[in-house]
């Protein structure tokens, strides 16, 4: 337990380096980096919630689910952000994105767009985790709590990320980019409207 705990020492910060670079590289902001790693306290809220509720102690199997759960919490934040990224651009290259309601139509828009697959996702997850929580057998003990973290996350996160994202997401692109008088469309869109 000690060795594993050693290495859980390095192998914990190392995988959240990875996800951070990996966030950056993917959507080249460090404000986009920083909003899609808001995921993780939303998730630990869930996760630990269902730890205690089933009275697991934190062990390396836990630590792997919640290692786990990191990467599942980056993929559907770089979604959400998409969505709303691509709400806003739309209006923005429209010249629909000078006031205040153009930007709130445009989040919603984007929000409501994403529910569906993040429905999708989410009850992908559940329906392939959740029968692991009833699971008895050998190795059923390792496999619940590496799934234990995942369902409470899930679960969490998906509440949260489809309330707070948009309002974060809004309130950074009007106190930092309208306010300023600049509407910027994003690259990656201005790169395919050139091609």
């Amino acid at each position: 337990m000690m060795a594993v705990k050693s290495r859980l020492k390095v192998v914990v910060p190392l995988t959240l380096f990875i996800i951070v670079v990996l966030l950056y590289m993917s959507t080249r902001s460090l404000v986009k980096t920083g909003i899609v790693l808001m995921a993780v306290p939303f998730s630990a809220i869930g996760a630990i919630w269902l730890l205690w509720a089933l009275d697991y102690n934190m062990s390396t199997a836990v630590w792997a689910g919640i290692i786990a759960l990191l990467g599942l919490d980056a993929e559907t934040g770089v979604f959400m952000l998409l969505y709303l990224d691509m709400a806003y651009d739309e209006r923005a290259r429209d010249g629909k994105m000078k006031t205040f309601d153009d930007l709130k139509e445009a989040v919603i828009h984007g929000s409501v767009r994403r529910i569906r697959p993040k429905v999708m996702t989410v009850m992908t997850n559940f329906l392939g985790f959740i029968p692991i929580l009833w699971a008895a057998g050998t190795g059923s003990d390792v496999m619940k709590r590496i799934a234990a973290p995942m369902v409470g996350g899930l679960f969490t996160s998906f509440l949260l990320e489809l309330l707070v994202y948009p309002a974060i997401y809004f309130i950074w692109k009007w106190h930092y980019e309208m306010k300023q008088g600049t509407v910027e469309v994003s690259k990656l869109d201005v790169q395919s409207m050139e091609g």
